[in-house]
């Protein structure tokens, strides 16, 4: 739990002012009620005489009293602000660093997950200040209650400080418990997210095959073991409770014990045994810290689900641009996941078509060609520079990305196409003509407030968001495209024309294209032919369509064969 607890000290550093107001407040508060016994004391006393200092000590109690019931409504104003600050400060850090890390944090955490670390989990560790404050105000009055029994007699004081180690030890078994039991039920929530985030994308799949009920119970199927986690956390906190709350009155007899028999030794005076007994009270408050301790104990746990996110590395750039060329892509030596030993050369300008059956590595392939992710071995270039020595401005400039299935980000239209585009008087022209390139123009155009019209009011095909993912492509790309089954919800004669745009006006950059139908591989100026990882050929369609075992990668597996009742 280190990493968990530098987060957690971290937290204190972003919470801005607030903490130092929540901090004044709580001490202030806390020595108010360390004054409070005695000031109340002596405004009875004086008013019980009718003395002439009545008014002043009563006076004295009342701005006592509301010294520390502003201290209460500010703490609990700066409590908030503070940990609204630091939850702030968290969400942005960890976004940034899932973000910088790319795919590969997907590939580990379920999106769900990632969803409740970075909202629940998040929060939980941004009250970790008020937590740690308040708890820690809690030592002024047992601070000052041990003092005063230090003043009155040094036995009482002894007697207390033995009473406190065994409440310090009850705090300290109850945090490391419930920082488990808290990690176990976060990670029970997590597991709930991850299986409605996957239910909700396959919403349609669901209502189509009528397997409402079933996926209802397969989300919340981890209900019952989250129930049990929440039961073993108040199990936890009842059995502190009462081991914390026993110690208090047994203290406060072991004291009026102690103090009794140094009455009788005249060695205390009763009105000394009388003050002993209420610095008792205040020097016991400790164990009030239970709650603060139980909300420590939950941050700490969310912190270390936060610390598991930064284990996975950013991605790192150099920081080199580009030199001029025709965006020649070497891949040397490569391997990662299913591939292994990629020896390829895509000259410049040329279009490559990489084809092979399901889980031969096509789109591993394509994602380690613009660097979505980096090889286990060997290393690939553009235009002679290794893609880690690249800055990030450079590589965004130099490789654009069409996929399958795109997300399209941004306000509008023009801002999903333009999406991380630098912005300048020429950003507009470029976007528009890699629209039209992609031939998403006409749609767009047809829009209420065409490019400007916002993404939530624009239903859109699965085709015509493919076309605008090509089109951020095109947007991007000024040396390599990356197309990973790019095309697939196109129609025929709208496939035909992004060819003859990728041929004609994009020629002039390197394309890679994962492609499905033999139409796609045949338009392509090569082919790499992947198998289990491997480049078993690499050529044009024409001669590699020779080979039955090559066409065969374009036609669908044989069924099984039909047996038992059901065959004819």
């Amino acid at each position: 739990m280190r990493t968990a607890d530098r987060l957690v000290t971290r937290t204190l550093r972003h919470s801005g002012p607030w903490l130092y107001v929540l901090v004044f407040t709580s001490l202030a508060g806390a020595l108010g009620e360390l004054a409070l016994p005695y000031v109340l004391g002596r405004t009875v006393d004086t008013l019980v005489a009718a003395g002439p200092a009545s008014r002043t000590w009563l006076v004295t109690c009342g701005s006592v009293v509301v010294l520390i019931a502003a201290c209460d409504v500010l703490g609990v104003w700066a409590a908030g602000g503070g940990g609204a600050r630091a939850t702030r400060w968290l969400r942005l850090r960890i976004l940034r660093h899932v973000l910088g890390a790319g795919p590969a944090m997907t590939r580990r955490f379920p999106e769900g997950d990632l969803v409740t670390r970075m909202g629940v989990n998040a929060d939980e560790t941004g009250r970790a200040p008020e937590s740690i404050v308040t708890g820690a105000a809690l030592l002024v009055p047992t601070a000052g209650g041990l003092v005063a029994l230090v003043l009155i007699d040094v036995w009482l004081a002894l007697t207390l400080v033995a009473g406190l180690v065994l409440i310090a030890f009850v705090l300290r078994a109850f945090l490391s418990t419930t920082t488990s039991l808290a990690g176990d039920y976060q990670r029970t929530q997590a597991d709930i997210a991850a299986r409605l985030v996957d239910a909700l994308s396959g919403a349609c799949t669901i209502a189509a095959a009528g397997t409402e009920e079933r996926e209802r119970a397969r989300v919340l199927a981890p209900l019952p073991r989250l129930r049990a986690h929440a039961m073993d956390m108040w199990r936890a906190n009842a059995q502190a409770g009462v081991r914390a709350g026993a110690v208090v009155p047994l203290l406060e007899v072991a004291v009026l014990g102690v103090g009794g028999l140094r009455l009788a030794g005249g060695d205390l005076t009763a009105g000394e045994l009388y003050a002993a007994a209420r610095y008792v009270v205040l020097g016991a408050g400790l164990g009030a810290a239970l709650g603060h301790v139980g909300r420590l104990a939950r941050a700490r746990a969310a912190a270390g689900r936060l610390a598991e996110l930064t284990e996975e590395p950013a991605i790192a750039y150099g920081g080199l641009s580009l030199p001029k060329g025709p965006g020649t892509l070497e891949l040397r030596g490569v391997g990662a996941g299913v591939l292994s030993g990629i020896d390829l050369v895509v000259p410049g300008g040329s279009s490559v078509a990489v084809v092979g059956r399901s889980g031969s590595g096509k789109s591993h392939l394509a994602a380690l060609s613009g660097r979505l992710a980096d090889p286990e071995t060997g290393q690939v270039r553009l235009d002679g520079v290794p893609l880690p020595d690249l800055s990030a401005e450079a590589l965004g400039a130099a490789v654009g990305y069409a996929f399958e299935r795109p997300v399209l980000a941004g306000g509008t239209i023009s801002g999903a196409v333009g999406l991380g585009v630098a912005e300048t008087d020429g950003r507009e022209a470029a976007v528009h003509a890699a629209a039209r390139a992609a031939c998403a123009d006409g749609f767009v155009r047809r829009l209420p407030l065409g490019y400007g019209t916002p993404l939530r009011e624009a239903p859109m095909s699965g085709g015509e968001r493919q076309r605008l993912g090509l089109a951020r492509a095109f947007a991007h790309g000024r040396r390599l495209l990356v197309l990973d089954d790019a095309t697939s919800s196109l129609d025929t004669v709208t496939e035909r024309q992004v060819s003859r745009a990728l041929a004609g006006e994009l020629g002039g950059r390197t394309r890679m294209i994962v492609a499905h139908r033999a139409a796609t591989a045949a338009s392509a100026d090569l082919v790499v032919w992947l198998e289990e990882g491997r480049v078993r050929a690499c050529d044009t369609h024409a001669r590699l369509w020779r080979d039955p075992a090559y066409r065969a990668v374009f036609q669908p597996l044989p069924s099984p064969p039909v047996t038992g009742a059901g065959a004819s």
